[in-house]
């Protein structure tokens, strides 16, 4: 074979393999074969995905630290007595998922409404025992009188830290947080209510 019979069968090959690309670049539309994607409107909150939220159990939305100097004094005849104790603990503010109500979402279309336990302290055992400092200890003081300054301590960090603004800023917190997670599920416009504390 000669070169110009080679050239002619290479030239030849080449013309026919861009006919028929190009005759499936104008046939491709005609064919009815597309790849489109499309975005369901509708999102239903099935059982399974109200089991999965439930099941999140307690969500903390804020933490508190906190330390306490409270002391207490036992006047005698001798002279006085002083116990001076220093707590620290730290308070969880959140909502107990476990407590959500029955139909506490509601989807339409792509908008949800959720109306959620309020918040509230997670845990009545925020002290942190080991931490605690004995300041200040003169005289005998029994177990029961050092239960009564552990008491007043948690009272008074209740007082201190259980404020509206502390409890609104755990719900601004649970709201954004709580419209992120639904978002992810496929909700656009989610509204975030809390229940009356009872």
């Amino acid at each position: 074979m000669n070169t110009i019979t080679k050239w002619q069968v290479t030239l030849s090959l080449l013309a026919l393999a861009a006919a028929v690309v190009a005759a499936y670049l104008l046939a491709r539309p005609l064919l009815g074969t597309r790849a489109e994607v499309k975005r369901e409107a509708k999102v239903a909150m099935s059982p399974t995905m109200v089991e999965r939220v439930s099941a999140i159990g307690q969500w903390e939305f804020l933490s508190i630290s906190d330390e306490e100097l409270v002391d207490t004094a036992r006047h005698g005849f001798l002279g006085d007595d002083e116990l001076v104790r220093i707590y620290y603990g730290t308070l969880r503010l959140g909502i107990d998922m476990g407590k959500l109500g029955a139909g506490w979402a509601k989807a339409e279309g792509d908008s949800l409404v959720c109306v959620l336990p309020p918040v509230g302290l997670l845990d009545e055992r925020f002290l942190d025992e080991a931490r605690t400092v004995a300041f200040h200890e003169s005289g005998k003081w029994a177990e029961k009188d050092k239960a009564a300054l552990t008491e007043r301590a948690a009272r008074r960090m209740k007082a201190r830290c259980l404020t509206k603004e502390n409890l609104r800023r755990a719900e601004d917190n649970a709201k954004a947080q709580f419209k992120n997670l639904m978002n992810a599920l496929g909700y656009e416009r989610v509204s975030v209510r809390f229940e009356k504390k009872k």
